[in-house]
């Protein structure tokens, strides 16, 4: 069972979201939430598997929310849901320690899809749309309010050379199959570099990993041509 906080400013929003959640067996709503404070609180004392988080609310938005909810240290994994696929509020959620993010027009299996993935510590967003999101805003990414870049994480230097390859293979939005393709690796092989990848960089799940090899300056945006 899926335990689910869902936070909208919108009633019928969430109202939508329980009668869809409450009609599939894996799931269950154990709380709802109208702004960010009031998510905060609840992810506390509730400790749900998912919180279905809206980007934009009254009060204190759904950025700053999930901020404080990853900070907290708990088991719960943000789920963000936006208007726009390239809104500029989405790369934010996402530093903020979001595992993904989905349209709020998205299908309800896709819906439903996204929250078991994120349920099981994986990222929503699908490699091609990772590289889109991070190519559409790669010039704020790493950059100091000087401008310039800041030192390299320590943590950079606990990866070994393969495993900084893979590193720099998942900053490019690739998936398991094809790197173990374009580095001649078995898929298993590379699903154990990546979980330690993960653990090493301290990354939540896929998308927090292509965040840091942006930020490391490991990946820039591919352009054609």
């Amino acid at each position: 069972m899926i335990t689910v906080l869902i936070v909208d400013d919108q009633p019928l929003q969430r109202f939508g979201f329980r009668m869809l959640l409450d009609s599939h067996p894996d799931t269950e709503v154990v709380g709802e939430a109208q702004n960010g404070a009031e998510a905060v609180r609840q992810a506390t004392e509730l400790h749900p598997d998912v919180v279905l988080m809206d980007v934009r609310m009254p009060g204190m938005d759904g950025i700053e929310a999930t901020r404080r909810i990853v900070a907290d240290g708990g088991r719960s994994h943000i789920l963000m849901l936006t208007t726009f696929d390239l809104d500029e509020y989405v790369h934010a959620a996402l530093r903020a320690g979001a595992s993904g993010f989905l349209l709020k027009d998205a299908y309800p299996e896709e819906l439903l899809a996204g929250i078991r993935a994120v349920a099981a510590g994986d990222a929503v967003i699908a490699p091609v749309l990772t590289r889109r999101l991070l190519d559409a805003f790669a010039g704020r990414l790493g950059d100091g309010p000087d401008g310039t870049r800041p030192p390299a994480d320590p943590r950079l230097a606990t990866l070994t050379e393969r495993e900084r390859e893979i590193l720099v293979a998942i900053g490019r939005g690739w998936t398991n199959g094809e790197i173990a393709e374009r580095l001649v690796l078995s898929e298993s092989t590379v699903k154990t570099h990546v979980g330690r990848v993960l653990a090493k960089v301290g990354a939540r799940d896929r998308v927090q990993a292509v965040i840091f090899a942006y930020d490391q300056g490991l990946t820039r945006p591919q352009r054609p041509g």
